[in-house]
């Protein structure tokens, strides 16, 4: 059933008075602060009515409400206002990418480390390819006394290279030849493509040079895997402890151990389509750690066909408009400086992907 405007407003002050004190929400706190200008056992009849429809719950029955799930869901998509970041905010962010991103080592792990500090939630970070990737070329080096240098170029213009011990140096005619093979038959594959009967073809052209051909082929593989199944960073698992949702050791502990597992991250949802931000809560995780917690996380272009991910972890209670527009300005920040553009300007928070997807109104 449709809420009232007056239902909608009351469940958008309790969220937001939620979010800020951590404490059930009572109907005289919501008549002193909400201005609504409705009497307390006004309020509390349609406090009633929004809990037996399933928008809030009342943890003691002499206690105030909380938002459920459902509650934070019409919140984050109908009620909530889109928080535009400050211009300190923005400069802050903006310092701190451009300084990582001319050192590229670490730089996925710095933005989850920068992404934690300015949300105050564990966060998330990794990048992987954003569509399959292949081998480009291959060129095959000799060694004196020791064998061959193998260098090969992915299609996201990566190089990669190992030292193949062969206990002599190959003739330079006879690694031209097996370049040009390798060239012709290797290249433009992708990870499933290098199939056991296309290897063996391989070798079958190029006999008794077979050892280098498995070698080569392995080599390609094993660097295709690795770059589909990038690392995870987290940062700030710590700043779970200082939530009251996670004062429970043992519910702290359960979520610290899920955070420290990299396959787990790589499953958590995504945004889909165009959409650069996903809201997930609650129980629309999958993950039963997640059950009680929410997730926002943002796509960036991370170049050179690599798409990156930012997310933050945290409770149901978390301020979903302000983390969502810091979370989207550092992805916003992170394209263009991957792309040699400018920083963006600040903005609003843009069109969310959650469960039910909603368009919130604009501050």
């Amino acid at each position: 059933m449709e809420l009232t405007d007056r239902k909608k407003k009351i469940l958008r002050a309790v969220v937001e008075s939620y979010i800020e004190t951590a404490e059930p929400v009572g109907s005289k706190a919501i008549a002193s602060t909400a201005g609504l200008g409705l009497s307390s056992a006004t309020i509390r009849n349609e406090l009633a009515d929004l809990t037996e429809e399933g928008y809030l719950e009342q943890p003691h029955t002499s206690a105030g409400r909380i938002p459920s799930a459902k509650g934070y869901r019409l919140y984050v998509n109908e009620l909530m206002e889109r928080h535009r970041i400050s211009a300190e905010e923005a400069e802050e962010i903006n310092a701190s990418l451009k300084q990582r991103l001319q050192r590229l080592d670490g730089l996925i792990s710095d933005v989850g480390k920068l992404t934690s500090r300015l949300t105050n939630f564990p966060a998330y970070a990794m990048a992987s390819a954003a569509s399959p990737l292949t081998v480009k070329r291959f060129e095959l080096l000799p060694v004196e006394d020791s064998g061959l240098i193998l260098v090969m170029m992915l299609s996201n213009n990566a190089v990669k290279n190992k030292l193949v011990k062969l206990g002599f140096s190959p003739a330079p005619d006879l690694l031209a030849k097996l370049s040009t093979v390798l060239n012709a038959s290797l290249t433009g594959l992708t990870e499933t493509e290098f199939t056991p009967e296309k290897i063996e073809a391989t070798e079958r052209s190029v006999a008794g040079e077979n050892g280098i051909v498995s070698v080569v082929a392995g080599f390609a593989l094993e660097e295709l895997i690795k770059a589909r199944d990038s690392e995870a960073y987290v940062a700030g698992a710590g700043k779970l402890l200082g939530q009251p949702e996670y004062q429970d050791l043992g519910k702290a502990h359960r979520m610290l151990e899920y955070l420290s597992d990299s396959r787990e991250l790589k499953q958590l949802p995504q945004p889909e389509g165009d959409s650069k931000i996903k809201i997930t809560i609650g129980p629309e995780n999958l993950a039963e750690e997640l059950k009680d917690s929410s997730v926002i996380v943002a796509r960036y272009d991370a170049g050179d066909n690599m798409q990156g991910l930012i997310g933050v972890v945290g409770p149901t209670r978390m301020d979903y408009s302000s983390v969502a527009a810091q979370l989207s300005y550092i992805a916003d920040t992170l394209s263009n400086l991957s792309r040699g553009g400018a920083m963006p300007l600040p903005g609003p928070l843009p069109r969310l992907t959650g469960e039910n997807e909603g368009d919130p109104t604009e501050k």
